[in-house]
């Protein structure tokens, strides 16, 4: 059952920082070969669904029912990959891709389910939904989700726009793009999910008379990434906003007027 945002409580929900795992610094940017992510592609192309620019949902029964195996390939194929001796651009959309695909398959191994943090498969008492999970093995080390997230996407490339690129299967989420990241074209993929959600009222909501701004919690979770003052804050959502927003940014952006915060955690399922 879908959930109106503004219905929806904001859970307390503990960002992980940023902590570097060194040995996955390797690369190799002489490197012209690309990795082939064309299966992924065709499980976007079949089941994902956009529902206005910026927005989309997945159709989990379709894909349970029909695209189970396929995904399974792709991400055998993706943990055979010795992404070490690869650029630092395809290493990127590597891991965002197997990131998102994942995340995909651990929602369609327990669908259905009303929200990604239904699926209580971490380690420890007070871990919620699947994200501390070690579900992949990648040059023979075991990773989570969090892994990807945070020891290697966050501090290795340190670019704000992956928290836009990264699907956590909620309504609330950065969209899953309809577009696999590709590394030869990762900067303006990047570019276009900021757009895509800082455009959104998912993202951003200014009170009717301007007085004041409600954000995504993400801003809230891992607000360092974007910025640490409000001024630094400002500048980079000023890069991707629309006129509105970055001429009410020019006025405010200095001393930010927060109202809150609103996430939400239901499931991004094409189905009622």
């Amino acid at each position: 059952m879908t959930v109106l945002w503004a219905m929806l409580p904001v859970v307390a929900f503990a960002a992980p920082d940023a902590d570097l795992w060194p040995d996955w610094q390797t690369h190799d940017d002489s490197n012209e070969a690309e990795i082939d992510h064309s299966p992924w592609q065709t499980i976007l192309d079949h089941h994902l669904i956009v529902v206005s620019s910026g927005v989309t949902k997945f159709d989990y029964a379709g894909a349970k029912s029909s695209s189970r195996t396929q995904i399974s390939g792709y991400l055998a194929a993706m943990q055979s990959v010795e992404i070490d001796g690869y650029s630092r651009e395809q290493q990127m959309a590597f891991w965002i891709n197997l990131y998102n695909a994942q995340t995909v398959a651990v929602v369609l191994d327990h669908y259905p389910v009303d929200s990604i943090r239904d699926i209580n498969i971490s380690p420890g008492w007070f871990s919620v939904g699947p994200w501390d999970k070690k579900l992949l093995l990648v040059e023979g080390r075991s990773l989570s989700l969090n892994d990807i997230e945070h020891r290697i996407l966050r501090p290795i490339w340190q670019d704000p726009r992956i928290h836009y690129a990264l699907n956590c299967a909620s309504i609330g989420c950065p969209a899953l793009m309809a577009t696999a990241y590709d590394g030869s074209r990762i900067e303006e993929q990047l570019d276009k999910a900021a757009l895509a959600f800082i455009r959104d009222e998912r993202a951003v909501r200014v009170a009717e008379d301007g007085s004041e701004v409600e954000f995504s919690s993400l801003f809230d979770w891992y607000r360092s990434d974007f910025g640490k003052s409000d001024a630094a804050f400002s500048d980079h959502l000023a890069r991707y906003a629309g006129l509105e927003f970055a001429t009410w940014l020019s006025v405010h952006g200095d001393d930010l007027p927060i109202s809150g915060y609103h996430y939400d955690w239901s499931l991004n399922d094409s189905g009622p």
